[in-house]
């Protein structure tokens, strides 16, 4: 079966498990100091803002986005959309900018350790 667009459709088969707020709370931390490198435009949730997203969580598992003004939809809206599509957590919404998170399944990528409870 050939690489899906999006990471839902990829992962289907897979239990989603929520992050705890101490994990939210490193998350929150650790996206800080990141730059947007998605950004949702006039063209909202494009079938190529979607698979940008799934391309770039795939290799760094914590991305910010960013709305554009030109957009139609709240960073909220734009991070939930983008989250639901990806199978990702939404981590952190400010302003027009929001973080995600989904574990990356790569091997070659270094993973965030997440803290337990």
């Amino acid at each position: 079966m050939p690489q899906a667009v999006c990471g839902r459709l990829c992962r289907e088969s897979e239990t989603h498990m929520a992050l705890t707020k101490k994990q939210i709370k490193q998350l929150r931390g650790m996206a800080n100091k990141l730059n947007p490198i998605v950004q949702v435009g006039k063209n909202d949730l494009s079938e190529n803002a979607v698979k940008q997203a799934d391309e770039t969580i795939e290799r760094r598992e914590l991305i910010k986005g960013s709305v554009l003004d030109g957009s139609g939809l709240t960073a909220k809206e734009a991070g939930e959309g983008l989250a639901e599509q990806l199978d990702a957590e939404l981590v952190q919404v400010i302003g027009n900018r929001f973080v995600l998170y989904r574990r990356s399944h790569r091997d070659d990528v270094e993973h965030i350790r997440l803290v337990r409870e």
